[in-house]
C-alpha cells in the first residue's frame, strides 16, 4: 500500500511567493517514490481518511508488517535507509547490487548490509564522505556489470 490510498489533501507553502494553499489528492499525480508536485512547494500538513476496523485486526496487520520488515531489512543500526530506487519489479536495486558482486564492498566503516544490500551501514566511525564514496563505487560497478544507472533514493545535501 501507499499513502495515496488514504490521502485527502495537503497544505503547502510555495517558497517562491510564500503563498499557502491546499492541494486536493485528485490534483496530485503519484509516481514511484514521488509526485508531480513542484519542488518549490513545502508540505506543511496533510489530511487523511483512515480506515475503520477492529482493533485486534489492525494490531495483527501492523505486527505482521513490522515482523516482515524486521526479517528483511537491517534494524536498530545506523543506515541511510534504502539507498537506491528500484528500477521496476523485475530489476530491484538490491538484485542489481548483488548480481554485480558489490555486497562485500566497503569504504572505511561504511559497509553494505549483509541482511539487505540496498542498505548502507555505518559500522561506527564512517564519515559522510565514506558513505558517498561507497555509493559511487556501487553505482559504477552496477553500471559496468548490468548497464543500469542506479538512481539514489536518499538525498545527499551539503558539500
Amino acid at each position: 500500500n501507499d499513502i495515496s490510498k488514504i490521502l485527502q489533501s495537503i497544505q503547502v507553502i510555495d517558497k517562491k511567493n510564500l503563498i499557502v494553499k491546499e492541494i486536493k489528492k485528485e490534483n496530485i499525480n503519484f509516481l514511484y517514490r514521488g509526485t508531480n508536485l513542484n519542488e518549490n512547494l513545502i508540505i506543511t500538513s496533510a489530511k487523511f481518511k483512515g480506515l475503520t476496523g477492529k482493533k485486534e485486526n489492525i494490531e495483527k496487520i501492523q505486527s505482521e508488517l513490522f515482523e516482515r520488515k524486521k526479517l528483511s531489512q537491517p534494524s536498530r543500526i545506523k543506515t541511510c535507509g534504502s539507498t537506491f530506487k528500484n528500477i521496476n519489479k523485475d530489476k530491484k536495486a538490491w538484485m542489481l547490487i548483488k548480481e554485480s558482486g558489490c555486497e562485500n564492498l566497503k569504504v572505511g566503516d561504511a559497509v553494505i548490509s549483509q541482511k539487505h544490500c540496498n542498505f548502507f551501514v555505518n559500522k561506527g566511525n564512517a564519515k559522510s564522505k565514506d558513505i558517498e564514496t561507497l555509493i559511487k563505487k556501487v553505482k559504477k560497478k552496477v553500471y559496468e556489470k548490468t548497464g543500469v544507472n542506479l538512481q539514489l533514493e536518499i538525498k545527499i545535501i551539503g558539500e
